[in-house]
């Protein structure tokens, strides 16, 4: 019997190959291989691009009766646009917060348990916004205006800081309108936060997908992802950017308002000092409010919830300007014989966020260990403890980013040339700080067997493939570099199998040392240079040791990112570097923390899903709907938000995708093999390539048609009469060099029966 030809026909219209890039991103020139290239739809952050003489395909249907029609979605700048994408950087943690909610087990149905999974995750991440702010106060309040400004041996010396001295007797000279004046810095970058947040919330958030979702027909219990409002966080990010925007502002208040209510408590001053105990009693009102608005409500996926809690939005954050006025106001108020000493009041604040992120975190996984009882799955990645171990890193990462400018901040106000020693004129920043930055060179000592034990099980891996290799090249002559260098890659390639057991290490040795370091921080209020005194001579020089090493490292840290957050700004192919991080952790909606960067999802998958749905009904039709790496997630997301009518006119081809191999294990819930079983079920057809030299791409549905692997890389052994030149290794690039691509688009166009398609408009 004769096959169906995969382009133009009478009965079905022009063939339609969409093609999607993946991280690193694409110009349309290479996707489509041609210098002369439009755009068809689209503006300049993503859009629809064709060959110059494909512009009008749809109305000349017999020149593609033999090839589809190529067509490119470019997404690239939705993470590498301007260089207002380098201030992401400072977003970091916030985004590997936001990626825990997203990774716990999957569950029957969505219970309590899942429930208090996503109150968790949202508190660790308000913790983080306010050890940023609380970080931004230690900086501008505590280090430079309370403890610099009012030391004679530190202020004399900087002329931006000498009208602040108590030596000169001004008006601002007075503690708490130093504070006053410097209060507006941790509350400027509150602000900060907030613009961002606003900005993309209304370029991503606000991009609404076709109203006929994949869920209208499937209903509640269908995959999440084909639920029409799940690529519509517009209420939940708006309510949460009110929240996480009040907290900021309430913990400059809550900083400036405890040093003057402790000298009110201390002072004969009555009237202060009830206005210090109302002040202080609103704010912890409200921050309780604020509390509330992360618990109460989470994400509405089930329809597009076009309502916005404007309540919230617009008057939480003004209630707590409000009160840091008032508290700025309080603070400057006129105390005779106030004079500011030690550090500021409220420096035991690190060790109580610490202690309640440890906290979140434990209950975290203790929620995750039951939800992964009810529906167990062996290929989840750490038993379900994905979340969890992620979350950690997060409060890991946030702490060592705001203790790491806390400290080079007080060096440099004090002038010490020897980070991590006792300062001579400055009481220095929280004892606790100098504790976690110490415990990075004991991390760093644990990790390196770790990373060794690696090394050797690929160096293993990479002998016992190397007398398989000639198996798939029949009649090739042996070549021992040859295949040390194919056996390499594919045992390389291999790691990314056996990352959840280094993250889950990592996160193990994490909590322990951040729980020592908290410990010892509490008992001894010194830094562990100073708190070993007396001890045994090895015991001081270890302590010595680790704090100066620490020190060091958070220094370097702090000035790679401060570099290389400069160098991207100025630099777009720096821009693409960071765009890579993005693609893979900003893919999923801001659930969990508003001020994480913007999910590019948002925007690029209504793109495809209204491309594919008005193209289809539009012509007639057939779509096949091409995708690589990120792409192919992205791919994979769009069909499932089509309605069931369109979907059966799409045929999907992924190649390098990462669709099982990294998110079904760490993202079980919404890539886990029922949902990736129920897409192959509902899509017309499915192909997937890949090969064992791609350390990202795998099979999605092993045991099923949808699978053609792994792909021969290179494609010839040694040299040929076709190939003179050695073939290079491909790995996770260029699967279209390969016949097979072309073979199986080819399939897949041939299944998208004509005859079962509407007739062309």
């Amino acid at each position: 019997m004769s096959r169906a030809t995969p382009a133009a026909d009478d009965e079905g219209g022009p063939a339609l190959e969409l093609l999607v890039h993946g991280v690193g991103g694409a110009t349309p020139h290479s996707m489509l291989d041609d210098p002369r290239t439009v755009r068809v739809t689209g503006d300049d952050t993503a859009a629809m691009y064709r060959r110059a003489e494909d512009a009008d395909a749809e109305d000349h249907p017999e020149r593609y009766r033999d090839k589809p029609v190529p067509e490119a979605y470019c997404w690239a700048n939705l993470t590498s646009g301007n260089g207002a994408r380098a201030l992401w950087l400072l977003l970091l943690p916030f985004m590997v917060a936001n990626l825990a909610h997203w990774m716990r087990p999957p569950a029957p149905d969505e219970g309590r348990a899942v429930r208090l999974y996503g109150v968790l995750v949202r508190l660790v991440a308000l913790s983080l916004t306010v050890l940023l702010v609380a970080a931004a106060c230690e900086v501008a309040l505590d280090l430079a205006a309370w403890q610099c400004a009012g030391t004679a041996g530190c202020a004399d010396g900087k002329s931006w800081l000498g009208f602040l001295a108590p030596g000169r007797h001004g008006w601002w000279s007075a503690p708490g309108r130093r504070l006053a004046l410097a209060a507006p810095a941790p509350a400027a970058l509150t602000g900060l936060l907030w613009y961002l947040s606003n900005r993309t919330w209304s370029a991503y958030e606000s991009q609404q997908p076709p109203g006929t979702g994949a869920a209208v027909a499937e209903g509640p219990g269908g995959p999440a992802l084909g639920r029409p409002g799940f690529w519509y966080g517009r209420r939940l990010v708006a309510r949460l950017r009110a929240a996480h925007t009040a907290a900021g502002f309430l913990t400059v208040a809550a900083a400036v308002t405890g040093a003057a209510a402790r000298h009110d408590r201390a002072g004969d001053n009555a009237l202060l000092d009830a206005a210090g105990l109302l002040l202080t009693a609103a704010l912890a009102v409200a921050a309780a409010v604020v509390v509330a608005v992360v618990c109460v409500r989470g994400r509405s996926e089930s329809e597009l919830d076009e309502h916005l809690d404007r309540a919230v939005v617009t008057r939480l954050p003004a209630a707590a300007l409000a009160l840091l006025a008032l508290s700025l106001l309080y603070a400057a108020w006129e105390r005779p014989g106030w004079v500011s000493h030690g550090t500021l009041p409220g420096d035991r604040t690190f060790g109580f966020l610490a202690l309640a992120q440890g906290v979140l975190v434990v209950l975290l996984a203790g929620v995750a260990l039951a939800l992964r009882r009810r529906a167990p799955d062996s290929r989840t990645a750490l038993a379900g403890l994905g979340g969890p171990a992620v979350a950690l890193l997060a409060c890991a990462l946030g702490g060592v980013m705001t203790g790491g400018v806390a400290q080079r901040v007080a060096d440099w106000l004090d002038g010490s040339g020897t980070p991590g020693t006792a300062h001579d004129v400055l009481a220095g920043p929280p004892p606790l700080l100098s504790w976690q930055a110490s415990v990075i060179p004991v991390l760093l000592a644990l990790l390196i067997p770790v990373v060794a034990w690696f090394a050797l099980g690929t160096w293993r891996t990479a002998r016992a493939e190397e007398p398989r290799l000639l198996a798939d090249y029949p009649g090739e002559r042996p070549d021992s570099a040859r295949s040390r260098r194919i056996a390499a890659v594919r045992a390389k390639a291999g790691l990314t199998d056996r990352a959840p057991v280094f993250l889950g290490i990592t996160a193990v040795a994490t909590l322990l040392l951040g729980a020592g370091a908290l410990a010892g921080a509490w008992a001894t209020g010194k830094v562990p240079g100073r708190a070993s005194d007396g001890a045994p001579d090895p015991v001081a020089a270890a302590a010595d040791t680790v704090q100066a090493l620490g020190s060091w490292l958070t220094g370097l840290g702090f000035l790679l990112f401060v570099t290389w957050g400069r160098r991207a700004y100025k630099d777009a192919s720096a821009r693409r570097t960071i765009g890579i991080l993005w693609d893979v952790g900003t893919f999923w909606p801001r659930a969990a923390h508003p001020f994480a960067p913007p999910c590019y999802a948002e925007r690029a998958v209504p793109d495809l899903t209204w491309r594919m749905n008005t193209w289809t009904e539009r012509t007639g039709g057939r779509l096949v709907i091409s995708g690589h790496s990120q792409g192919s997630v992205l791919s994979a997301a769009a069909v499932w938000q089509l309605p069931a009518r369109t979907r059966r006119r799409v045929a999907l081809l992924t190649y390098g995708s990462p669709l099982e191999r990294l998110y079904g294990r760490w993202f079980p819930a919404y890539f886990g093999g029922p949902e990736l079983t129920a897409l192959h079920r509902e899509v017309h057809c499915w192909r997937n390539l890949w090969r064992a030299t791609d350390p990202i791409g795998g099979p999605v549905l092993p045991g099923t048609d949808v699978d053609r692997g792994p792909l021969l890389d290179p494609l010839a052994f040694g040299r040929t009469r076709n190939r003179p030149l050695p073939a290079p290794i491909l790995g996770h690039s260029d699967y279209q060099a390969d016949p097979v691509f072309a073979e199986e688009r080819t399939a897949l166009l041939d299944e998208l029966a004509p005859a079962a398609l509407p007739r062309q408009r």
